[in-house]
């Protein structure tokens, strides 16, 4: 660092290091920029926005639309990556690809309030037909890179909607349990089970509720990663941070006993009882332990835990059920299914295996064509996972 002589004006002379991920290209322009703006008052961007949507299009064709049709620059990175530049205008688009639309988030920086408006309203009239926000949810995925928390985001459809015969042992029709559990002052929810039982398709319909009950895309943070629950930061940015729930998967090892050597649960604990509770917000656990007493008993604790669901495999006149109710009145897919269930072997289902088989006898019926995957209707709209 130098400074002049002269008691008029100070020079300073300061050499700043970037360290970025190639994929986050436009940030790195966008943070370069604005140091030179410090020397350029013509870059600078004092006004930023950011805009989040999903369209029922090809991702391509959304960002070929992005590229030619919004009267900036356009710098074409990748088929879902797109940076936009203009007279006091910049813009990063990126674009993630669905099963059947594309989820879009745009990063808006310009000189004016009014402006950052027009950009809005033109980007949206671009995208053409989108779907409402509280037909989505959005999941920010936080995962351990090279020793740092990182975090991806992208929208999911919160259009499940669940059979009360899928899921027996909740004891009550699921959109009861579910508006029970958001209505309840305790955040915590687990859900146990073996793989199959249909643990990820409640956690999602309880997602879709939020929503619903937002009349916005509610805001999931999310992880499946053990090395992420390790350290502080996750809890300190879903506490400060505006999330609806915490969705932690596969949570064997947060959920064990502390006298079994689990450090980890009593960051839960703080969080639970804590800003969380008082603001209404939700943390889910979804774990394949088999029996109770492998939780920690506190984590249990009444005013804490709304409920503990052990979601189980299907058995007799329950499978029957089901069935009558995925297959609607035809009794050739019917009778069809339900010979191959029996014909298995087995004399308990995992909800997974049942929807698999009526994929298969679907199939058999010429309705599916081999190698086709579709997923099962569950009522209405189609469901996945």
């Amino acid at each position: 660092m130098t400074n002049t002589t002269d008691t008029g004006s100070r020079a300073f002379d300061v050499g700043v290091a970037f360290h970025n991920d190639f994929w986050d290209i436009g940030e790195v322009v966008f943070k370069t920029r604005a140091l030179r703006a410090f020397e350029n008052a013509a870059t600078r961007y004092p006004i930023h926005r950011f805009l989040r949507c999903a369209v029922p299009r090809p991702m391509e064709n959304i960002f070929d639309d992005l590229a030619l049709g919004m009267g900036l620059a356009p710098q074409r990175m990748e088929s879902g990556v797109l940076l936009l530049d203009g007279p006091e205008v910049f813009v990063q688009a990126v674009g993630k690809r669905k099963a059947n639309y594309c989820s879009c988030a745009f990063n808006i920086w310009t000189d004016t309030k009014e402006r950052a408006t027009q950009l809005k309203e033109r980007i949206l009239q671009t995208l053409g037909e989108r779907f409402l926000p509280e037909e989505m949810f959005v999941i920010d995925w936080q995962f351990q890179s090279r020793g740092t928390l990182t975090s991806c985001s992208f929208e999911e459809r919160a259009h499940e909607a669940l059979l009360d015969e899928a899921y027996p042992s909740l004891g009550r029709p699921v959109d009861t349990f579910i508006d029970d559990y958001l209505k309840a002052s305790e955040s915590v929810l687990i859900l146990m089970g073996a793989p199959g039982t249909g643990k990820t398709r409640l956690v999602r319909s309880i997602l879709g509720a939020l929503s619903r009950r937002k009349r916005d895309s509610a805001e999931i943070m999310y992880t499946a990663d053990k090395a992420t629950l390790e350290s502080d930061e996750i809890f300190v940015d879903f506490i400060t941070g505006s999330h609806d729930a915490f969705v932690i998967e596969d949570a064997d090892h947060m959920l064990k006993a502390r006298a079994s050597g689990n450090l980890d649960l009593h960051r839960f604990l703080a969080v639970a009882d804590g800003v969380v509770r008082a603001q209404g917000r939700k943390i889910i656990f979804t774990t394949n332990l088999p029996n109770v007493r492998d939780l920690d008993e506190a984590l249990l604790r009444p005013g804490r835990c709304y409920a503990l669901v052990q979601l189980r495999s299907l058995v007799g006149r329950e499978v029957d059920l089901l069935l009558e109710r995925l297959t609607h009145g035809d009794t050739a897919l019917y009778a069809r299914a339900q010979s191959m269930l029996i014909g298995s072997g087995e004399c308990k289902f995992p909800l997974a295996k049942v929807y698999r088989t009526l994929h298969e006898a679907r199939r058999d019926q010429g309705e599916v064509a081999d190698g086709e995957s579709l997923p099962i209707v569950l009522e209405g709209p189609s469901a996945s996972g």
